[in-house]
């Protein structure tokens, strides 16, 4: 177990409040210590039966432009999500999505979304991609980083060193 039993993990809507942030990828501006825990895959995913097939990075961007299927639904998160940064770096660059796209709040209403919705497509982290969806497009390999306020020190450092094996 990580850092014994003296740790206590909690979930707090103040990124101030914490010891530690996890993020998906790397922040534009790096100004605390950042260590990486871990990689995630970003994907783009399907219903099973969505007539949505393999796609290249210019048919990614086009569908997500709203110049696709106009029977597909895209699913996108808020432009803040750090899922949703990766995205529009690799795949938009520049470029916005479309204004019809809907948001999903976080991976399990995204997952949850393109599990029951046969013309949906969206964004998913590999480690939140369901059974019965189809990856159609990896948009990038990214660290998972830990970030602290300051330099850890206890069991915060244990719980880190911990996270990194």
């Amino acid at each position: 177990m990580c850092a014994e039993s003296s740790a206590v993990i909690s979930r707090v809507d103040d990124p101030s409040a914490t010891d530690i942030i996890l993020r998906v990828g790397e922040p534009e501006f790096l100004v605390a210590p950042a260590y990486q825990i871990d990689e995630e895959e970003i994907l783009i995913v399907t219903h099973r039966q969505s007539p949505v097939q393999n796609l290249t990075l210019e048919e990614a961007r086009a569908l997500f432009a709203g110049q696709g299927d106009a029977s597909v639904q895209v699913w996108v998160y808020a432009s803040e999500e750090d899922v949703q940064k990766v995205f529009d770096q690799a795949v938009m660059i520049e470029r916005t999505v479309v204004s019809s796209a809907r948001l999903a709040v976080n991976p399990q209403a995204m997952s949850d979304t393109l599990v029951n919705e046969s013309n949906a497509v969206g964004i998913l982290p590999r480690h939140w991609k369901a059974g019965d969806v189809r990856e159609v497009f990896s948009v990038a390999t990214v660290p998972v980083l830990a970030i602290t306020q300051a330099e850890p020190e206890s069991v915060i450092k244990e719980l880190l060193a911990c996270l990194q094996k």
